[in-house]
């Protein structure tokens, strides 16, 4: 059972990335607070001392109150989370798409980590490391039994600091070291490339503080190159979310200025909100507005392009946003299976210089007023991932299928119909089967991609969405279907 978890929890980990939030970074003085309950306040005080006097081994005591404060906030529901010193830097590190490392994009084939590909103008891409190399070892560590998180956290450290790494090159039968000085790594989480005349792909992998700039910047080339753009795929596949003001920027860029991007409401009334395509909902410092000079540069021509939008259950609270405003407006076709359902919004207060509290602060809403909140976006166009169906796609977990998920808001969410039922034990065999298709691949395969590169010519999705855009027919689903919400008890 403990390598069926495994083998599911690997294949779920982009879906299950929907975790990574989207987020409002403040900082807020609270000016006034609720009676604290004194007495329940006096009971924690009472067990925290039994605990320190009568546990069988010393307890150290700042422990003890992290710990508690983790499990109050863990309680919330899945997204709200505590941070201390290292799980505060590990997430602002997340949201900047910056990092002190060697610059290199791994995975593990047979307990080693390989490198899939040096980022370009990295301290690994300058000392020569090449696609396909294998790390033996990390200074004087075996790479052998490390957990790919494991060789992660030795290969990053202090900037301008040294670390070894021993290379094996296949292709030319050699072992041999490679030292390398670490450096701040800037990540990119835009790609784009024309498909074929007149039909360009760009790829949203998160939302992070570069991403607008980046985004801007390659539908600015696009555009130079090809002015006679006919369709643009716009890909969130597997996005689990970020920054809300980058959502609200990418949206910027095809829809009406001032158009209702996003709206949240919670019990503050600073959560409150209703955010537009308008430079003050998204800019955060003073300066030149990217989004802007894209329609500058491109004549305006990307508010009027054909779009299609593709989203699995992998695409998560930002790119929710950006899909769930552009179906609403009917800028864009959304086109692929129905998305992870992460309708609400968290905000992180700084509680010290090293820690910090991530709390859900209020549910959004696309701009007709509906909450995905455990539901997600419904695709217009319902396409399976390959041509021979979604081999794997019932192992992703979805925001429905999280424990204390926080409810919908809107509608009620009703006790399962034996048609549900039915569905789920549906569901479920589809499942199973999913995950012993999955075991078998990963023993003839170990390591090996299971699923075709998003942007490669054999990315079933992509072709269907370009057809979409030349207005031929395309291969949709007969199996998939819309998830409705159910209790979450159930």
């Amino acid at each position: 059972m403990g390598q069926k978890l495994k083998i599911a929890g690997w294949v779920a980990v982009g879906a299950l990335a929907g975790a990574l939030t989207t987020v409002q970074l403040q900082a807020v003085a609270r000016g006034s607070l609720a009676p604290l309950p004194l007495e329940e306040l006096q009971q924690f005080a009472a067990v925290f001392g039994m605990v320190k006097s009568d546990y069988v081994e010393p307890i150290d005591e700042k422990k003890l109150i992290t710990d508690a404060i983790s499990g109050m906030v863990a309680s919330l529901d899945p997204h709200s989370q505590y941070f201390d010193k290292k799980s505060f830097k590990e997430f602002r590190e997340g949201t900047s798409g910056r990092f002190v490392g060697v610059g290199i994009e791994i995975t593990m084939e047979d307990g080693l980590v390989k490198v899939v590909s040096p980022i370009e103008d990295s301290p690994a891409h300058r000392a020569g490391l090449k696609t396909n190399d294998l790390i033996t070892k990390i200074d004087d560590t075996p790479v052998k039994g490390l957990t790919i998180n494991d060789a992660v956290k030795r290969m990053r450290g202090e900037p301008n600091t040294k670390v070894q790494l021993t290379i094996f090159r296949k292709d030319e039968n050699r072992s041999f070291p490679v030292t390398i000085t670490r450096q701040e790594i800037k990540t990119q989480s835009v790609k784009a490339k024309l498909i074929e005349p007149g039909y360009a792909w760009i790829r949203v992998s998160q939302f992070q503080e570069r991403t607008v700039e980046d985004f801007t910047r390659k539908l600015e080339d696009i555009y130079k190159e090809n002015p006679g753009l006919k369709g643009l795929v716009l890909d969130l596949r597997n996005d689990p979310g970020g920054l809300l003001d980058a959502a609200v920027a990418i949206s910027a860029a095809f829809l009406p200025e001032n158009a209702t991007v996003v709206t949240t409401n919670g019990q503050l009334e600073e959560s409150k909100s209703i955010y537009k395509a308008a430079p003050e909902y998204y800019l955060r410092r003073s300066g030149s507005d990217p989004i802007r000079r894209l329609n500058e540069v491109s004549k305006g021509a990307f508010k009027k392009l054909p779009i299609v939008v593709l989203v699995n259950e992998g695409s998560a609270s930002a790119s929710e946003i950006v899909a769930g405003a552009l179906q609403d407006y009917k800028r864009a076709t959304i086109l692929g299976s129905q998305t992870f359902g992460k309708g609400s919004v968290q905000t992180v207060r700084p509680l010290g210089p090293d820690t910090g509290l991530k709390i859900t602060t209020a549910r959004y809403y696309t701009p007709s007023g509906r909450s995905i909140q455990a539901k997600g976006i419904v695709p217009d166009v319902w396409v399976d991932e390959t041509e021979d169906g979604n081999l794997f796609a019932a192992l992703r977990t979805r925001e429905a299928d999280l424990e204390k998920h926080l409810g919908n808001g809107q509608d009620e969410a009703k006790p399962l119909s034996d048609a549900d039922k039915a569905a789920e034990k549906q569901r479920e065999q589809e499942r199973e089967a999913a995950r012993l298709r999955l075991e078998e691949e990963t023993k003839k395969n170990p390591g090996g991609r299971l699923l075709p590169e998003f942007g490669s010519d054999k990315d079933f999705q992509l072709q269907q969405a370009i057809k979409q855009l030349k207005g031929q027919p395309v291969q949709v689903s007969k199996t998939l279907s819309e998830r409705k919400e159910v209790k979450p008890e159930e």
